[in-house]
């Protein structure tokens, strides 16, 4: 009977999403395999959430319940998650590919000797029992699937929205058991001594529901000052391709597709995007997609819901007028 965990990774007393998107996976994988679905959840007073867990689809909650475990720190974590994991031995350990888990996963499979494929785009079980991680590789160029055949856990860190956030089941049963803490000094040799909150729009590209994306087609740094405009006049964020942002007209933090950020908008507007797999598997869950580009035949038409064939330099400007006079 396959095990699965997840990592459950909290911001401000609240799960973040791609915790609830990875349980509700592991539910489906595990209802498939005849397996069952533990959730690990750190952190200071954080016993309460536990309940939404079980109502995604956690079987039993681990909650590890300690002050110095209130804000998120590589060494104290990395404690507690590798006593849990050698006493217990899950199959599979999953976490979102965010900065906490780009930073935690590596270190566990370090200490624990085993494999961790990164930024996965899927999750499925073969015939014989093995995690398929599915993920980008080459360049971005294909898609690759990586089994751990000899090693365990599987570990796998899975990007954010990649999964449909599940249906809760507040009537759902399931386990909650208190799990003890035992640190070392020499784990609490780092401290926070401040939070700063980020400002930037980067940091609110994966939750925004409006985000305005461009791509080679906006021809110039300048122009891309259209986009912000647009966005603001949407209430909305602004995103991009790989090329500008190789091209330097933007910083790689707005990077939506393969080699960047994965989003779910209500609605996605790209303006002078080719549509290449590269990026669409960055936006392809988004609800409602408009896309502007002046060749007819670009493939981004094939996701829109409305398409626009024109001059992003002539279109933007007349969607921002017009919204301005709609106001």
């Amino acid at each position: 009977m396959q095990e699965i965990w997840v990592v459950a990774e909290t911001y401000q007393g609240r799960l973040a999403p791609v915790t609830l998107e990875l349980v509700g996976k592991a539910r489906t994988l595990a209802s498939g395999a005849g397996g069952k679905v533990t959730a690990v959840l750190l952190g200071s007073r954080v016993t309460e959430l536990a309940s939404e867990l079980i109502a995604c689809g956690a079987d039993t909650v681990l909650v590890a319940d300690h002050p110095e475990l209130a804000l998120y720190r590589t060494l104290p974590y990395a404690r507690v998650l590798t006593d849990l994991i050698e006493a217990r031995h899950p199959d599979v350990v999953l976490f979102g590919a965010t900065s906490q888990g780009r930073d935690l996963a590596p270190r566990l499979a370090a200490r624990l000797r085993t494999g961790l494929t990164a930024d996965c785009l899927d999750l499925s079980f073969d015939k014989d029992g093995l995690l398929v991680q599915t993920k980008p590789s080459y360049g971005d160029n294909v898609m690759v699937d990586i089994v751990i055949p000899r090693h365990r856990p599987q570990m796998a860190t899975v990007r954010p929205h990649v999964f449909p956030a599940p249906e809760k089941d507040a009537g759902r049963e399931g386990r909650v058991e208190v799990v003890p803490v035992h640190l070392e000094q020499a784990d609490l040799v780092a401290r926070v001594r401040e939070v700063i909150a980020e400002v930037e729009e980067a940091s609110k590209l994966e939750e925004a529901d409006v985000v305005v994306a461009g791509g080679r087609g906006m021809g110039s740094k300048e122009n891309f000052n259209l986009l912000y405009q647009l966005a603001r006049a949407l209430g909305g964020v602004v995103g991009a391709t790989r090329p500008p942002v190789d091209e330097g007209w933007i910083d790689a933090a707005y990077q939506i597709g393969q080699s960047g950020k994965t989003i779910a908008p209500k609605l996605y507007i790209a303006c002078g995007i080719s549509g290449a797999v590269q990026h669409t598997v960055g936006m392809e869950k988004a609800k409602v997609v408009v896309a502007i580009n002046k060749d007819p035949s670009a493939p981004i038409f094939n996701l829109a819901t409305y398409g626009i064939v024109g001059d992003v330099r002539e279109v933007i400007p007349a969607l921002i007028a017009a919204l301005g006079a709609h106001k």
